[in-house]
């Protein structure tokens, strides 16, 4: 028997991918269309002058502040300028939400992280009371990529000081019920963090005195971070990339290795990752370079070190 198909015209198939481009808009473009379109009436400006300013089309516009329009970046930065606002207004960044928290991003617009440092500061005192915590200084907390020494040293820093040694992945891997790797894999990075977070609240609630040994990338969630600002003295320990991924190797962890074709793509990944998190580990109270010294050596000059520090900001008894 001979088959017939039936081919579906070309102009029939655009007219049915348009209809459900019409009706199943994702969020996120419908409500970046949104904000163009408040954005473009807050300053006064038609369509026609945005279009006209911009050099697009006024169907492209019209496109984008209805949520069909997938625009690139370049054309979002073009929109932006022209509206003068932050391109982060445009897409949706959480601190151009509100009138508040532009004024808020204004006051804190190209000031030196001196600065900046003083106001999260006197932001945390006003809104979480964490200065009151009189166990600071109790908490010692390093920081800083694998490799540094926060493991050895902080054993070693733990046992003279008579205080628990934790180490949060531990903690971590008893509340999940399993690795770190295992919660990655099967839930996802954001998972992880909600642990890393949980694991820190529980940490600081059962200690009031220890030594912490921190993951290398718990800086990079603010809100964790912060917390462990405000309740651990903090300590970056350093070392030169190369010294990082010596103990590593040393240590058994191929983990740099995997899905790179060799040492050297490793060694600028990790260099990658120590240059986007430095600004972060820079703010410790307290820095120290373990490079190029041997685990005596470190130790002592840390313990002494740490020691002058903490003196120095103990509030003195009249």
């Amino acid at each position: 028997m001979k088959q017939t198909y039936i081919a579906e015209r070309p102009a029939e198939a655009a007219d049915d991918a348009s209809r459900g481009e019409r009706t199943e808009r994702d969020p996120f473009l419908t409500a970046m269309g949104e904000r163009v379109r408040m954005l473009r009436a807050r300053r006064g400006m038609t369509r026609k002058t945005l279009a006209a300013e911009t050099g697009l089309s006024e169907r492209h516009l019209a496109n984008l502040e209805s949520g069909v329009g997938n625009a690139s970046v370049l054309v979002l930065r073009q929109i932006a300028n022209t509206l003068s606002c932050p391109l982060a207004e445009v897409i949706g960044d959480v601190t151009t939400s509100s009138a508040e928290w532009l004024l808020i991003r204004e006051l804190l617009q190209g000031r030196d992280p001196a600065a900046l440092q003083r106001a999260r500061v006197a932001l945390a005192e006003m809104f979480s009371n964490t200065s009151a915590d009189p166990h600071r200084s109790d908490r010692i907390a390093l920081i800083g990529l694998r490799g540094a020494g926060k493991s050895t040293l902080g054993r070693m820093l733990a046992q003279e000081l008579k205080v628990p040694f934790v180490e949060l992945t531990r903690v971590i891997e008893q509340l999940a019920g399993c690795p770190p790797s295992e919660i990655h894999s099967l839930y996802g990075a954001s998972a992880y963090r909600r642990y890393e977070r949980r694991a820190l609240d529980a940490v600081i609630a059962e200690h009031p005195r220890a030594v912490i040994a921190s993951p290398g990338g718990l800086v990079s969630e603010p809100a964790t971070f912060n917390v462990l600002l405000a309740h651990c003295f903090t300590v970056w320990l350093q070392a030169a990339p190369e010294e990082h991924m010596r103990r590593v190797v040393a240590q058994g962890d191929l983990r740099p290795m995997a899905g790179n074709s060799g040492n050297s793509e490793a060694m600028d990944d990790l260099k990658r990752i120590l240059a986007g998190r430095s600004e972060l580990y820079g703010r410790a109270d307290m820095t120290f370079d373990t490079s190029e010294r041997t685990l005596a050596d470190a130790y002592l000059q840390l313990r002494d070190r740490l020691a002058a520090r903490l003196a120095a900001q103990a509030p003195r008894i009249e």
